[in-house]
Parts: structure tokens; C-alpha cells; sequence
């Protein structure tokens, strides 16, 4: 059993707190019952795994099934798993990952979202888990955006980040053209549009654009938009959140895709 902070494996899943370090490692964490059960139904390889006694005695299937998916497996005392954990209540378990692996294929097709500049992890983690709720077949997001895999946006995606094609778009303007130019509608959220979310065709192929939490979108990419749209607010009201945005046209698309469009 690891019992000491001085553990080389200790240091290190702990610099992993550090967005600098993950990016330095190419490493990030996963913690909690909920994200490993997750990560090992769909077979996502992970480096090391550490949880308490407790836990282990409590979950042995998942621990076999961790032990199966993984390099590294340690028993740590539960002081020193809560120095690993980057809540304040840990539940008994964290795992390290390579950053790599989560880059998925994002078809040219379907429902995806592409977003600009998001910098709040517990936005970027709803919005995932409702696009993989709502049958969104990608997320495309900035590279000046939160990291993907912020041990936040994790735990707000409630196991759904496992379940999303995701990527980092170096250029979104280029990526956002890309699939425009193989047939998908682009749609933009503007406060002053004509048209509301609800009068677009959802059941075409769709990339919604979304954008910074203060700012909105960037004026580049309003302008590539093929569609522009807006929520009816009521007076006073200057606008939503943008994980409530994204919710409301998700699943107007989804409503459309099981009555059609118009009904």
C-alpha cells in the first residue's frame, strides 16, 4: 500500500491538477466510481489506477475489470488518495489517462456542435453530456477553449465524455467550412435573427456554432453561418446560458428527427 506523498506515482498524478502538467505529461485524470465504470465499458486505455482498501473490498468486479484495463494498479492509504483527488470528497478511486486517446473521428454528418472560446468546464461537461443524450454525433471545440479533459468537465459530463466524439480544432473556421462544404446547414444563435431555433429543419445535417460565455460568438464565425436564429427571451431577460442554449436547439433537433420537421 502507498502511503507516502513522496511516491513517485503520488507526485505525479498530483501535478496533474496543474492544466501546465497535463499538457507537459499529455496525461490527464479521471476520478470517481461513476467515470471508471464508464471508461472501462467502453475499453478507454488508462495508464494507472489508485483507490483505498475500502473501495476495492466494495466494488470487486469493477476493480477486476479496472485491473484488466490498465498498466499500473495501487492500493493507497485513504490520506493519500485524497491528496491524488482534485474533490473534496473522494470517493476511493482516481486513474491517469493519456490525452491522446480521447481525440475521436467526428463524422461529416449527423447533429454536432462546434464551440468557440468556452471557458467554464462545468459548461463544456453539460454541454457534452446533453449532446450525447440527445444523439449528437460530435463536438468540435477552440483551442483557446477550457481543456477538454479539466477533471471538471469530466465529472459534469456524468460519464458521457467517453460516449461523444470529441476533438480540439486548431482552426474552428476552417473545421466549421470543412463541414459546411460536405452539406451540413450552419446555425448561429443571434439575438436579433428573424427565424427561432424551432423553424429550422433539424432533420438536415446540422453544426451548431456556439460561443463564448461573456462574449458570444466571434464575428468570423457568425458570418459563415448559413442559418441564424434566435431563443425568444422575455423582457428584461438579455440572454441564456449557453449550456441551456445548446440543450434547447439538441433537442428541438431530436424532436424532429422522431415527428419530423413542421409537426
Amino acid at each position: 500500500m502507498l502511503t507516502s506523498l513522496q511516491n513517485s506515482l503520488v507526485k505525479q498524478v498530483r501535478k496533474l491538477h496543474s492544466p501546465k502538467e497535463r499538457h507537459k505529461q499529455q496525461l490527464f485524470l479521471l476520478e470517481g466510481t461513476h467515470l471508471l465504470e464508464e471508461a472501462c465499458a467502453v475499453g478507454y486505455p488508462l495508464n494507472a489506477v489508485c483507490c483505498t482498501p475500502e473501495w476495492e473490498m466494495n466494488h470487486p468486479q469493477l476493480w477486476k475489470a479496472v485491473c484488466t484495463h490498465c498498466d499500473r494498479t495501487e492500493i493507497v492509504s485513504p490520506e493519500i488518495l485524497a491528496a491524488m483527488a482534485t474533490t473534496v470528497n473522494p470517493d476511493g478511486i482516481v486513474a491517469i489517462a493519456q490525452r491522446e486517446a480521447q481525440s475521436r473521428k467526428i463524422p461529416l454528418t449527423g447533429l454536432v456542435l462546434a464551440l468557440e472560446t468556452v471557458q467554464d468546464p462545468g459548461n463544456l461537461g453539460t454541454m457534452i453530456r446533453t449532446a450525447a443524450a440527445a444523439g449528437a454525433s460530435g463536438l468540435w471545440l477552440s483551442a483557446d477553449s477550457v481543456d477538454l479533459d479539466h477533471p471538471k468537465v469530466l465529472r459534469a459530463s456524468a460519464g458521457q465524455w467517453f460516449r461523444l466524439n470529441m476533438a480540439v480544432s486548431q482552426d474552428l473556421k476552417a473545421t466549421v467550412e470543412e463541414n459546411q462544404q460536405a452539406g451540413m446547414q450552419v446555425v448561429a444563435t443571434l439575438p436579433n435573427a428573424d427565424l427561432t431555433y424551432w423553424q429550422v429543419d433539424w432533420c438536415k445535417p446540422s453544426l451548431i456554432l456556439l460561443g463564448n460565455e461573456g462574449a458570444g460568438l466571434s464575428t468570423d464565425l457568425t458570418a459563415l453561418a448559413d442559418i441564424q436564429v434566435k431563443i425568444p427571451l422575455s423582457p428584461g431577460v438579455e440572454s441564456l446560458n449557453v449550456g441551456v442554449t445548446a440543450a434547447l436547439m439538441l433537442y428541438e433537433a431530436h424532436r424532429q428527427k422522431i415527428y419530423g420537421h413542421g409537426y
